[in-house]
This record gives structure tokens, sequence and C-alpha cells, in this order.
């Protein structure tokens, strides 16, 4: 070995000692609180991230969009299609809010998915449940952030994880996150006249 190697082997084993002590003393399992915001492209992709996570390892989970409405995502379909036996999968919205433009229809619908969410994370066999957009349900008071805090904190199964996503994260949700990652706007097509595409946002 030459010298640069030696000394490359001597810094990694260092790291390694001082990384597996670090991770011996992480010994604690807990259902996570996990928050996904930000203006960035990416929040809800990652989530169903670990949705398919989940699936792949035969756990229990569930979905519910509290804003995209009736419109096909190739995430949507294939968890109807493949696995809905493995993923309840709930669309409680009709579309952002700038298209309905009915305030009290959109208060109806997001409270009426927050009861289905309430259902499914009371539910222990769920091992994870993705309130997806429920950030914009929050961010419009179309729910009351002291409850959706409050169910949380007191209410949620020890070992379930519950997934939340959409800009605009309100602070007392952050608060009690366990996980909350900022998704940045560095640059987006669509600002350069590009569309939504298949494969990349649905």
């Amino acid at each position: 070995m030459t010298d640069d190697s030696d000394r490359h082997a001597t810094k990694m084993a260092k790291k390694k000692a001082a990384r597996d002590k670090i991770m011996a003393t992480k010994t604690d399992e807990k259902g996570l609180i996990i928050v996904h915001t930000g203006k960035g492209k990416g929040k809800s992709s990652a989530a169903f991230g670990m949705i398919f996570r989940c699936i792949a390892h035969d756990m229990k989970c569930a979905v519910v969009q509290f804003i995209k409405g009736g419109m096909s995502t190739g995430e949507r379909d294939l968890i109807l299609s493949k696995f809905s036996d493995s993923c309840a999968f709930h669309t409680m919205g009709e579309g952002f809010t700038w298209e309905t433009q009915d305030r009290d229809r959109d208060i109806e619908m997001a409270q009426a998915a927050w009861e289905k969410a309430k259902e499914l994370i009371r539910d222990e066999t769920n091992k994870m449940v993705l309130l997806d957009e429920i950030n914009i349900a929050l961010r419009y008071d179309y729910l009351d952030i002291d409850e959706v805090v409050q169910f949380l904190a007191e209410e949620k199964p020890h070992m379930t994880h519950v997934v939340l996503t959409g800009r605009n994260a309100k602070d007392e949700l952050i608060e009690i996150a366990d996980l909350v990652t900022e998704m940045e706007l560095i640059k987006h097509p669509f600002r350069s006249g590009v569309k939504a595409q298949i494969g990349v946002e649905y």
C-alpha cells in the first residue's frame, strides 16, 4: 500500500470506531412524526418512497390525500391496482384551493379527510400513515392546528409513523415532529414554461 492508502485506511478506521461508538447509543424505537415541507419539489415523492418501503417490508400502511382530487397519479394507480391489501388509499380532496373556489366545501372535505386520518392512525395495524398535503389544509385554517397537534401527541400509537407533507408547515407541527425536512427550491422547470409531466410530477 502507498503512504496515501495507509493514511486513508487509518483515518477511516478511526472514523468507523467513532461512528460505531455513536451508533451503540441509538437503541430506542418509536413511531415518528415526520414532516416534509418547503417550496422545493419532492415532499410527496419522498413520502411515497417511504410508503413503498413499508409495502416492500409487508408493513400495513395508509394514505390520505387532503388536497389532490380525482386526477390520476402513478403512485395512487399503482397502489390501488397492485397493493390495495397492504395500503389503504383515500383521496379526500377535490383539487387545489384555487381550482375549487369554494372555501366552505374545502373545509368540509378537509375535515372529512382528518376524520379518516384519525381512524387510520388509531388502527395500530397501520405502521405508517401518510397525510399528503395536510399542511396546505392547515395553512388555510381548514383544520385546527391545535387539534391536530394534540391528537398526534396524545392519541397516535407509540409505534405508528405519521408523515405530513405540504408547504408552510405550522411551527406547532414542527415543534412536536421527530424528523423535519425542508425542501429548498433552487431551480424548477415550471419557471421556464415546462408543464408538469408524467413520471416526474404525477
